[in-house]
């Protein structure tokens, strides 16, 4: 089982980005996905995280500008991300509970991609 994600990048305060990811692997039965972010020099927090029926929670911190969806038949979870702010630069990880060939669910992480918002 694989998680990749991609979509970051520089871009200026104001600007939007979308992050994607895709989990790959047979027999996947994908339960929570999730994006999280680690500034430099803080520790890993929780940005949004969406359900297999699609119920969604986001952090206050990021409420009205980020908006997180997915699309289970590409097992897929997206970030929207809107009106960015210096203070969003940070390394973005997408999670996924994923069950495969009916074994325990796990936790999968993404590689993490890199968002660097300029003043």
């Amino acid at each position: 089982v694989q998680l990749q994600a991609s979509g970051g990048g520089l871009v200026q305060a104001g600007g939007s980005l979308r992050l994607s990811c895709a989990a790959s692997g047979r027999n996947l039965v994908i339960g929570v996905m999730g994006w999280y972010r680690q500034a430099p020099g803080k520790q890993r927090e929780t940005i949004a995280t969406t359900t297999e029926l699609g119920s969604t929670n986001v952090a206050d911190s990021v409420k009205g500008r980020f908006t997180i969806s997915r699309d289970n038949f590409k097992r897929a979870v997206y970030l929207q991300m809107n009106s960015l702010k210096p203070e969003d630069t940070a390394v973005y990880y997408c999670h996924a509970e994923i069950v495969q060939y009916s074994g325990p669910r796990s936790d999968y992480w993404g590689q993490g991609t890199l968002v660097t918002v300029s003043s």
